[in-house]
């Protein structure tokens, strides 16, 4: 019977940052994943001589000042090796018309844009405007939604004038901008911003929030900018798996998370996990739960007594997306037409399809070969409820329909595929056990946003909530930022020094 001052569930990037920061603090800290390694959705596998990476292929926030770049700081480790990506993704919209590159550099991006999107640079710039506003606040680390007094101090610490400007547009979605601007009948424009706004916040410019959506829209352009991992994705973890072993931090794989509920006779959390040689039990004055919340209620254990309201707000939360993921390998003198290592494409039997292909001596294949990831959103449900002879059906099908999308698009012979398999919501649940094999967080529409969204605090002290259905959504940068909020709020509870990043 192991006892610990903090329980941390899950060791995807959110996990794995929490705990470092708390560990580099001074608490006690245990780690519970039910994998054999770290990462979660940033995770990678490997198929004889390639390296896929599971469902992320781009990181946010390695920049100086961003997210990654403060976090390591602080825990004093290296950034992993990374280039910027330039363009960072070209989308083919499928139309005719010239695919769109989204380049780095701010200046040719404003160009790109007159050329693609004529007249709409009153839309950009009102973006630019409440991503600025956005950046400035989120750079004085907020604690949203506000919970108690602390929380509503670092709110308010963490406000700007300019935030007082696009507060009016709290409730506003990206299609609101487009209509203040006299752009809501331009449809190619809003089938190129949902394309985009559906990778970062699984809506389309209808539902997408204003104010998330605006740095969405911004994030790929200098001084951000999105970055390719040398070797791959999984050095991210790493990274963070160092700083845990500095710190004494206990790494326990391979441990399935079967219940937690609070032990009033110990007055601690108690954390009930099992692997296929033994159940353990981890006592605990605050547990951090990194999976998505729509798994909570099955692991606490007789929440009977559960505030109606919360119970009711977890079973509310609306169901994310699935992903169907082809993984494949070719020689590199075998794919023609690439000019990115991201492409996003529309497909009419598919819809949209995006492409991640690595880079010579990444890591991720032989010399003179390269993978290329290609994925789909799809419904879980289209998956879960099939009988065997009808999955492995479906499963052939999509692999067919993505290969020729693939071909026709880069010019690629049929039997040039040295490997190709295809992932399922299914695969994904049992990788990660995100129930379904859901991905990413919510959607983040107005009333899920910001202020209105779902809180790293609880109604029972001690247990909290992080990841990418926190506060400020999804992606590596994403949660990276909900672990540092959530860390922050443990200490101020403990009354032990604030993080300084």
């Amino acid at each position: 019977m192991a006892k610990t001052k903090v329980v941390v569930v899950g060791a995807g990037i959110a996990g794995l940052t929490s705990a470092a920061i708390l560990s580099k603090q001074g608490l006690s800290v245990t780690l519970i994943e039910s994998h054999t390694q770290s990462g979660g959705c940033a995770g990678t596998f490997q198929r004889k001589k390639y390296i896929f990476d599971v469902g992320a292929t781009q990181v946010a926030g390695l920049e100086e000042g961003g997210i990654h770049s403060k976090i390591f700081k602080f825990l004093g480790i290296p950034l992993p090796e990374a280039s910027i990506l330039n363009p960072a993704c070209i989308v083919d919209l499928n139309d005719g018309s010239k695919p769109i590159p989204i380049w780095y550099d701010k200046n040719e991006w404003i160009k790109e844009r007159e050329i693609q999107f004529p007249g709409s640079s009153k839309f950009w710039q009102l973006c630019n405007f409440i991503h600025q506003s956005n950046w400035t606040f989120a750079n004085k680390n907020p604690v949203l939604p506000i919970k108690n007094l602390w929380d509503f101090s670092q709110l308010i610490k963490a406000l700007v004038p300019k935030n007082l400007i696009t507060g009016i547009l709290l409730k506003s979605t990206i299609f609101d901008l487009l209509r203040i601007c006299g752009l809501s009948n331009d449809e190619r424009l809003i089938k190129f911003l949902n394309l985009q706004l559906k990778l970062y916040s699984q809506e389309d410019v209808y539902k997408t929030a204003a104010l998330y959506g605006s740095t969405v829209l911004q994030i790929c352009q200098k001084p951000h900018g999105l970055w390719h991992l040398k070797k791959s994705m999984q050095v991210l973890s790493e990274a963070l798996e160092h700083s845990l072993k500095k710190t004494g931090v206990n790494i326990i794989f391979g441990q399935k998370v079967n219940s937690i509920h609070f032990d009033e006779v110990k007055k601690r959390w108690k954390v009930c996990a099992s692997s296929k040689r033994e159940n353990l039990d981890y006592y605990a004055d605050d547990v951090i739960y990194t999976p998505p919340p729509q798994s909570l209620l099955k692991h606490l254990k007789d929440y009977s007594d559960l505030k109606y309201n919360y119970q009711k707000r977890i079973q509310s939360l609306p169901d994310p997306s699935g992903a169907v993921v082809f993984y494949s390998a070719l020689k590199k003198e075998d794919i023609k037409k690439t000019f990115s290592n991201h492409y996003q494409i529309v497909s009419d039997q598919l819809g949209s399809l995006f492409v991640s292909i690595s880079e010579e001596g990444d890591g991720r294949a032989p010399e003179g070969e390269i993978t290329l990831i290609a994925s789909l959103f799809t419904k879980t449900n289209d998956w879960f409820n099939l009988d065997k002879n009808e999955y492995k059906r479906k499963k052939k099908q999509y692999l067919q329909k993505i290969s020729i999308v693939l071909e026709n698009h880069f010019d690629i012979s049929s039997d040039n595929w040295l490997h190709k398999e295809l992932a399922t919501p299914l695969g994904f649940e049992r990788w990660t056990n995100r129930p379904n094999g859901i991905v990413g967080g919510l959607g983040q529409n107005p009333d899920i946003f910001g202020l209105f969204g779902l809180s790293s605090r609880t109604p029972f002290k001690g247990l909290w909530l992080c990841g990418d259905s926190i506060y400020p959504g999804e992606g590596t940068a994403g949660v990276s930022q909900s672990a540092l909020m959530v860390s922050r709020q443990i200490l101020a509870s403990k009354g032990i020094n604030d993080v300084n990043l």
